[in-house]
């Protein structure tokens, strides 16, 4: 949620990152501009009873020290004319702020001047690329071939146990996935990030705080009875672990990571575009996620997006790491790092990781705060990254790797995997 105070101090700005977020309601600036005018003048008539009433106290004492109880009577008589206006205020002050915070949650994160315009994932700008990209003979087969061949993954099993996008993993398959965990969260945690184990589902305040309510309701798995949400990303109960906590500035960056299985609703279209690994309901992803303080946000960016791009070297994949154009970017970031890796038998990109700074938006929406030295409390920056998303990395690692005799492992991942091929 966007600080109320950026829209008293630059309304031009704010109609400029929405513009180039492509947000169409930008009507909606002036609504918040006019309910918090409205907002501060009740205010101001609030504190100027409750200021009389402190005067005609000290008043009534003073009179009825003398003896002088009928003009204390009529100051009494005052104050309590004004408790009655002071409920009616306060009710209206309750209902205004209500419908700013209702109005101000419909509004999405300002982009970073360095974020470039557009509209298309066709207009994001590539930042540069890496690793090598494999030659493979004529017989190269896409990964749900593979699965098949070598009894990694049944995709059909998944559709009678639960449905379409719930794939089953077995045997080789299930221990690889075991394997990238694995692998992930050691490397995560070398690099200083404190490994968590967080619930997976979560309730409305924490799927607020982080922007999935009341922005991405239809994208998550609703248990209704209860009102908890199954997590699309482990960033959401890991980044609300500090909801409401004001931290020391000498504890910042905090850094965190987590493993767990992630659910998103969203369905997509139909072909190669969906096919196997390519879009599921449910994976499995290790998440990332820093607090850091304001000045050093974008230096933390960087190390981030650093940090994933050795991780997919040491996967011995070719990447290409894209700078999200303002309409392709979510509705809670700042800046967006897309990570894509090269798919060799598909011939295509696909998407394995976001690498992404919030600034103050999340951390407003969750009063994540930390004290400085001079006692004065401010909003962190929340950052947040995958590392990795399990279903697409598979999908390439089979694919790229796969050979004659089968399908190498990569050597970074071998003494999680316990042997160089699957065969």
């Amino acid at each position: 949620m966007l600080p109320i105070q950026l829209f008293r101090q630059d309304k031009e700005l704010v109609l400029a990152g929405l513009k180039k977020k492509n947000f169409k309601e930008t009507e909606l600036v002036d609504t918040i501009i006019n309910l918090d005018e409205r907002r501060r003048v009740l205010q101001v008539e609030n504190d100027n009873i409750a200021n009389a009433a402190n005067t005609a106290a000290k008043a009534i004492g003073a009179h009825m020290a003398k003896g002088e109880k009928e003009q204390a009577e009529v100051l009494k008589a005052q104050v309590s004319a004004g408790k009655e206006k002071a409920k009616e205020i306060a009710q209206a002050l309750a209902d205004l702020e209500n419908e700013l915070n209702d109005t101000l949650v419909r509004l999405p994160n300002l982009p970073h001047s360095s974020v470039p315009a557009g509209r298309t994932p066709e207009e994001n700008e590539i930042v540069r690329t890496g690793g090598t990209m494999p030659t493979l003979n004529e017989h190269k087969a896409p990964h749900w071939d593979l699965a098949a061949k070598y009894s990694l993954i049944d995709f059909e099993l998944g559709n009678k146990i639960t449905g379409s996008g719930f794939p089953v993993f077995m045997g080789q398959g299930a221990r690889l996935q075991r394997a990238l965990i694995n692998y992930f969260l050691n490397y995560n945690m070398d690099a200083g990030y404190k490994e968590y184990c967080p619930p997976f589902m979560v309730n409305a305040a924490t799927a607020y705080g982080t922007g999935q309510l009341p922005d991405k309701e239809g994208q998550m798995y609703h248990v209704t009875e209860d009102g908890f949400y199954l997590i699309p990303t482990a960033e959401v109960p890991i980044t609300n672990i500090y909801r409401d906590v004001i931290v020391q500035e000498s504890e910042l960056p905090v850094k965190m990571t987590a493993y767990s299985p992630c659910f998103r609703r969203e369905a997509g279209s139909y072909g190669k575009d969906v096919r196997g690994l390519n879009r599921v309901h449910q994976f499995d992803k290790v998440e990332i996620v820093q607090l850091s303080h304001p000045s050093s946000s974008y230096d933390m960016l960087e190390g981030m997006v650093a940090h994933v791009e050795q991780l997919l070297q040491n996967l011995e994949l070719p990447y290409r790491i894209l700078r999200l154009c303002g309409g392709d970017m979510s509705f809670t970031a700042a800046i967006t790092y897309d990570f894509e890796v090269y798919s060799a038998a598909q011939e295509r990109w696909l998407e394995v990781s976001s690498v992404s700074n919030f600034e103050v938006f999340q951390a407003n929406r969750m009063k994540i705060r930390y004290k400085g030295a001079d006692g004065k409390t401010q909003l962190v920056h929340t950052l947040n990254g995958s590392s990795l998303a399990l279903p697409r990395i598979m999908a390439c690692l089979l694919e790229n790797n796969q050979t004659a005799d089968g399908i190498k492992i990569p050597a970074a991942l071998q003494p999680y995997f316990g042997k160089d091929m699957i065969s």
